[in-house]
């Protein structure tokens, strides 16, 4: 088998997200305290979570696309606080712009740039990302080819149209990518479906739920290089 690409899941595959979320949380509702008073300081976690679940109920369209499930959420949070609906409007798209800023400002794993650099210099790398990180605005952004995200392509993992995505970039044969990620569903399922290999990034240690399993499991991001090796010397 020749292999010749390799595609990667990006959030809690390359860096630990919720760090940077948690800090993308808070600097939106920041920004709602001060430029729209009485939008977010009615709700606590709950009920946010609970206003949240309401607005995805719906707009089921949304579900793939995370960009605009949010901003349709902040601009229905402002409707009901009595803003009208150009002030609604302006703010969603502000509140979100101080998100998705500090969303982006992730910390990859301590080894994950050396290792790209390496991979990147024999095989094409991509990313497939069911998120709205654009690997573009991270320190990996030089290793990369291409990058697809679910709202791109109108279906998020383990939907084929996102592995399909990465077939018709680069021209190669399924089994000539190996996709690495960390969810076993969206990302080891997805790809052994559309005949691709898979790398279970299992950083945590937890239990394989069940079902085809990847090509390799890795629980150190520093055994990835060996473990695409083993897969390219497969027959």
């Amino acid at each position: 088998m020749t292999i010749s690409v390799i595609t990667f899941d990006l959030d809690n595959t390359l860096w630990d997200v919720e760090p940077a979320l948690l800090r993308a949380e808070e600097a939106q509702r920041q920004w709602l305290i001060t430029h729209r008073p009485g939008a977010i300081e009615v709700f606590d976690h709950d009920a946010l979570f609970e206003f949240k679940k309401a607005v995805w109920k719906r707009h089921p369209q949304l579900v793939h696309n995370v960009t605009q499930m949010r901003l349709q959420t902040l601009y229905e949070l402002l409707l009901i606080a009595d803003y009208s609906e150009t002030e609604a409007s302006s703010g969603a798209s502000e509140a979100f712009a101080v998100f998705l800023a500090e969303r982006h400002k992730v910390v990859l794993y301590e080894e994950a740039l050396s290792i790209l650099e390496t991979l990147a210099r024999s095989y094409t790398l991509g990313a497939l990302t069911n998120g709205n990180a654009d690997i573009y605005k991270t320190d990996a952004a030089e290793y990369f080819d291409f990058a697809f995200l679910a709202e791109d392509i109108g279906r998020a993992k383990p939907h084929p149209d996102m592995f399909q995505a990465a077939l018709d970039k680069t021209g190669v044969k399924a089994d000539q990518i190996i996709h690495v990620g960390d969810d076993p569903d969206h990302d080891v399922q997805g790809a052994n479906a559309i005949g691709m290999r898979s790398v279970w990034v299992n950083l945590r240690g937890k239990l394989w739920p069940g079902g085809t399993r990847a090509d390799e499991e890795i629980e150190k991001l520093q055994a990835l290089p060996a473990a695409i090796a083993r897969i390219a010397a497969m027959p």
